[in-house]
């Protein structure tokens, strides 16, 4: 495809939309954990979008808000993240043990102890019960999955999420061939069709069939299924007026069809047929806006499409190196990296055969999209994502819920720093994820147009 100016600059145009909106949910997501932290006291020392050196940033109160320039996530600073060891003064930094996993637990502990001066010791974060440290942590996935809900809700309720075929005509078939038939054009001998036969046009609506008022393509096509060898009256809406015709279905072979309108397969693999009335038309299909009820199960049917790509995330990864690296296809299901994000927004913005509705319909999937695997992914109980901080948090009430039963002693906050060596190893492994989706979605992309 060669790319003009005004496709170049709607691709521009879609990639900054996409920027936009990647931006806004990273900092919505750390709203997510700001405004609770707040709310229950915690010191809150710095609120930022993105990483690295900071390029904007301004302090109101005890909080320094920014931006920062690599715009891959962002964090708020709370004072007093890790407790110190039990029984000891949380103010007293004790001197590092030898090995290199305690030196890494006894590093975290000194750096947050230093966070918290004696004024601020009763509003470090580990302090606080186990419920509100579950709140500040899952604000940020919540954040994410109520911005998923919005933008998925106006995209189901506006515009459609799926494509449904209509009573509208695309096309109509010029003659009748058998359901075996191989043939790409009508042979001399063959007969028409009976919409061709019947005067029907592409574009014509139609409005009744059989006399009776057309209720949508189901209804439709289960009615000239049963009229078969019948001459039966066809009204179409046709450049804004009726027109009257008669078509007679013809019986012939069909593919049987299962309750979801899916073609039935039988034991071999062949389409079972059936015979059935038929007239030689397809219908046009276009999005279709459902109720505001439909919105949750559009939502849970995206979390659970991302969990499973969460949880077979190792596979995924080794058969993306196996594109980047190798000649084996890209999986356009897999998994993929804000780059090629960022190219799939370009491309529903530029693409000729996308009108300004399916155009929107794409952004809005794609930002849905992608704040629903924010939310999945922070779930994911490992350090130092959220889900790793609230699986200690609730770790911690279990063990003092069932001390309290057992009636023996408090045993105290969860020690998350000796977790230090997870985080590394997380963070390492996000890392590399990071810089192996970005090299294969520069030289292997996962496009729109195959």
């Amino acid at each position: 495809m060669t790319w003009g100016p005004a496709a170049v600059a709607l691709v521009v145009l879609g990639v900054l939309v996409f920027a936009l909106g990647l931006a806004a949910s990273i900092a919505l997501h750390e709203v997510g954990h700001l405004l609770p932290a707040k709310r229950f006291g915690v010191k809150v020392t710095q609120y930022m979008v993105g990483f690295g050196p900071t390029v904007w940033s301004r302090r109101r109160g005890e909080t320094e808000y920014g931006v920062k320039a690599l715009p891959l996530g962002g964090y708020i600073r709370m004072v007093g993240m890790f407790p110190p060891r039990r029984g000891e003064d949380p103010s007293v930094v004790r001197e590092s043990s030898t090995g290199i996993f305690q030196t890494l637990a006894d590093d975290a502990r000194r750096l947050s102890a230093e966070e918290v001066g004696p004024e601020d010791a009763h509003r470090a974060f580990w302090r606080l019960p186990v419920a509100k440290r579950v709140v500040i942590m899952l604000g940020g996935p919540a954040m994410n999955l109520l911005i998923a809900v919005v933008l998925l809700g106006v995209l189901t309720t506006t515009i459609g999420t799926a494509l449904a075929p209509t009573t509208r005509v695309q096309t109509v078939s010029e003659c009748v061939l058998p359901a075996t038939s191989t043939a790409t054009a009508c042979p001399a001998d063959a007969p028409p069709t009976p919409a061709a036969a019947a005067g029907v046009l592409p574009g014509d609506e139609v409005v009744a069939f059989d006399g009776r008022p057309v209720d949508g393509w189901d209804a439709l096509r289960a009615d000239i299924r049963d009229a078969a060898g019948r001459a039966v009256p066809l009204v179409v809406e046709r450049d804004g007026r009726q027109v009257d015709l008669t078509i007679t279905p013809i019986a012939t072979q069909v593919p049987q069809l299962d309750a979801d309108g899916a073609p039935v397969v039988g034991d071999g693999g062949a389409v079972l047929t059936e015979e059935a009335g038929f007239v030689g038309i397809t219908p046009v299909s276009e999005r279709v806006a459902q109720p505001v009820t439909a919105v949750p199960g559009v939502v849970a049917d995206q979390v659970v499409a991302v969990g499973r790509v969460v949880l077979t995330l190792p596979l995924r990864m080794v058969e993306v190196a196996q594109a980047a690296f190798g000649s084996a296809p890209r999986d356009p299901e897999g998994p993929i990296g804000i780059v090629g994000v960022g190219r799939l927004s370009g491309e529903f913005a530029a693409i000729d055969q996308f009108d300004v509705t399916d155009r929107v319909a794409g952004l809005l999937g794609v930002l849905g999209g992608l704040n629903v695997a924010l939310f999945v992914f922070n779930l994911v109980p490992l350090l130092p994502l959220d889900g790793g901080h609230v699986a200690g948090a609730l770790w911690e009430g279990l063990r003092r819920q069932v001390a309290r039963l057992r009636r023996r002693a408090d045993p105290g906050p969860v020690d998350v720093a000796r977790a230090m060596p997870v985080v590394y190893v997380v963070s390492g492994a996000l890392v590399v994820m990071s810089l192996l989706l970005l090299y294969a979605d520069i030289v292997r992309p996962i496009s729109l147009l195959g």
